[in-house]
């Protein structure tokens, strides 16, 4: 597995859509902490996969609108 979906990474499930795409937050060996569009889960590495493009850019402004809104990194 080496380094895969490292942090910063933008990723989605590999078996649902139901979290949204995200982006790693951290890394725990063999699992990924995910901050996805509607959640921030705890997932293991290889159930996700490399997000899309258009998967990519949803999680950016969604991530930029929060900052926006919030302040503060996200």
């Amino acid at each position: 597995m080496g380094a895969a979906h490292v942090v910063g990474a933008f990723v989605a499930h590999a078996g649902t859509d139901a979290y949204g795409p995200g982006k790693v937050i951290g890394m725990d060996g063999e699992h990924r902490r995910v901050r996805f569009v509607y959640f921030v889960a705890t997932i293991r590495a290889t159930d996700l996969r490399t997000a899309s493009d258009l998967e990519t850019a949803l999680v950016r402004e969604w991530l930029q609108q929060k900052e926006a809104r919030y302040g503060g990194r996200w």
